[in-house]
């Protein structure tokens, strides 16, 4: 598939159309028909992929998973020192890490009492 199809099967499964994308990422109607010649700017690529909830890998079709965050398996132990936690792709800081796995195992303490 190519960055012009990703493009508009996922306004398509958005609800939007090829017009109101070029108006929310600022760029002509026109200029999003031209991304099978000419590859956008990255910036462009970037608000696409955000506007759109998806990777810009996906949209380059380097990958099928729409995110990179996208796991069939999302569960984690939460006794793991090394988890990496990330809300909403951004990392959560080492401090607020702590306090969330904390309260996790509090919560797991409270249903293993039970």
């Amino acid at each position: 598939m190519t960055l012009l199809s990703r493009t508009k099967e996922m306004t398509k499964k958005r609800g939007l159309t090829i017009e109101m994308l070029a108006k929310e990422i600022g760029i002509a109607k026109s200029g999003i028909y031209q991304w099978d010649k000419h590859e956008p700017k990255p910036s462009v690529l970037d608000k696409t992929a955000t506007v759109l909830g998806v990777s810009t890998d996906y949209l380059l079709g380097r990958t099928n998973q729409m995110n990179s965050y996208d796991s069939s398996d999302k569960t984690t132990d939460i006794a793991d020192d090394t988890l990496i936690m990330a809300f909403d792709g951004k990392p959560i800081p080492d401090e607020e890490r702590e306090k969330l796995l904390d309260y996790a195992r509090y919560i797991m303490s409270q249903k293993k009492e039970k």
